[in-house]
């Protein structure tokens, strides 16, 4: 990566980080740079292609742990070292998954990260057929914690939020009835995502074929990417 490619980049991140995504434009980006915003098309291209390399500086992070990822010999490790990777993505950064929602993995460290995950699902004996579904299924998930995560759905709550619905008006809720009848915890939400992934992984397993060794089983090394 060139410098000024990089020193346009932390501009950028520095933006969202600030403001928000809204807040990333070529204007503002290029002024926080100091230079004009017809002088970064050269290092990102168009606004586009902006937001496609801060994606790619992000999901770099989760490649950078792709020598642990590869050299955990058991496929679930991998994919929760994946799946803890991703979540510290919202780490200082929570208009991240906006992006991630809105962008496909087209650069290369994002192809390279579904990779990543697909080599997991082979090495599981996951059909190959059936590996592109699944690698959505997981990254979907990761999405969705890291965004409820980052927009406060998840966290530190001075009440129980089951009680809250349970007193809206409008008729019976049998289903809360049932549940607001057992104790309150607090909830511990990394466990609660270590077991998510857990019951992620029992669900994976599922898809394997009861006999591994048989034609329809994939490995890394023969899957139709």
């Amino acid at each position: 990566m060139s410098g000024k490619r990089e020193e346009i980049l932390d501009a950028a991140l520095a933006i969202a980080d600030e403001r928000g995504l809204a807040g990333v434009s070529m204007r503002s980006v290029a002024q926080a740079v100091g230079v004009t915003p017809m002088a970064l098309y050269p290092h990102v291209g168009d606004k586009a292609g902006l937001l496609d390399a801060m994606l790619g500086r992000l999901l770099a992070l989760v490649y950078d742990a792709a020598p642990a990822l590869g050299g955990a010999a058991d496929w679930r490790e991998r994919l929760r070292l994946f799946a803890h990777t991703a979540r510290s993505l919202s780490t200082g950064h929570p208009w991240v998954t906006g992006l991630l929602f809105s962008r496909p993995a087209v650069t290369p460290e994002g192809v390279a990260t579904v990779d990543l995950l697909y080599a997991a699902l082979l090495d599981a004996g996951v059909p190959p057929s059936q590996v592109p579904r699944l690698e959505r299924l997981v990254s979907t998930y990761v999405l969705g914690w890291i965004a409820s995560e980052s927009g406060g759905r998840f966290g530190p709550d001075g009440l129980d939020p089951r009680g809250r619905r349970g007193r809206l008006t409008g008729g019976a809720l049998p289903g809360h009835d049932a549940v607001m009848a057992q104790p309150y915890r607090p909830v511990d939400w990394d466990a609660e995502f270590d077991a998510d992934l857990d019951d992620l992984i029992r669900m994976i397993e599922t898809k394997v074929p009861a006999d591994p060794a048989g034609p329809a089983a994939g490995t890394a090394g023969g899957s139709d990417r």
